[in-house]
């Protein structure tokens, strides 16, 4: 799939998808929250979520105080259904529409969270590609927190095929920068109780 197919797609998807449609809903973003505050150094810490789209963990990490937030998902229309959501609260919030696999991050950041978007990016290529801009995007010391289907899990989302892993795998794809420090299991149950596995892996950059 090319960057202008998965940019469609997923366009498409929050476009005539609400809320309560998608899979993905949490309306408590655990065990995301938790893991970006014990890693995070302090609420001054950089965080981007990659894919975070209409996701309510942005909502969660500004009602905890985190001051330096970054949201880049390929919809425009996901991230403006959290903009409205939000309001005013937003608006310390930097807001990207771009491919996580073709975009040039402008900083390093102290966190790099990523629920359920990597696990998309089925082909070599584009694996390859997004940890070239992971190994840019996360400072010395700094962590990426990575969510994805676990080998229990779906073997499609939205349609689309995923590549499931455990931790040791997602270490494995992702190399020798990063150290996997931290790793847990999770069911999440979808808005109509559905039950689907994932993994969420904590790894620190070298």
């Amino acid at each position: 799939m090319t960057a202008s197919e998965r940019q469609s797609h997923w366009q498409n998807v929050y476009l005539n998808k609400g809320e309560r449609q998608v899979s993905w809903t949490q309306f408590d973003p655990q065990p995301s929250l938790g893991l970006i505050e014990k890693f995070a150094a302090d609420l001054n810490a950089s965080i981007v979520d990659i894919g975070g789209g209409a996701s309510r963990l942005v909502d969660a990490l500004l009602a905890h105080g985190f001051a330096a937030i970054t949201v880049l998902d390929l919809s425009d229309a996901a991230l403006e259904s959290a903009k409205a959501r939000l309001g005013e609260q937003g608006g310390s919030v930097r807001w990207i529409a771009a491919d996580a696999a073709a975009w040039q991050p402008p900083q390093a950041f102290d966190i790099w969270h990523d629920r359920a978007a990597f696990h998309f990016l089925v082909e070599a290529k584009d694996r390859a590609a997004y940890i070239d801009r992971l190994h840019a995007g996360v400072k010395p010391g700094g962590h990426a927190i990575i969510a994805t289907f676990a080998p229990d899990g779906p073997e499609k989302c939205s349609g689309l095929l995923v590549q499931r892993y455990d931790p040791e795998s997602l270490s494995r794809t992702i190399g020798s920068a990063f150290e996997l420090v931290e790793h847990l299991g999770h069911r999440h149950v979808t808005p109509w109780g559905a039950e689907q596995s994932f993994q969420f892996s904590v790894l620190r950059r070298r």
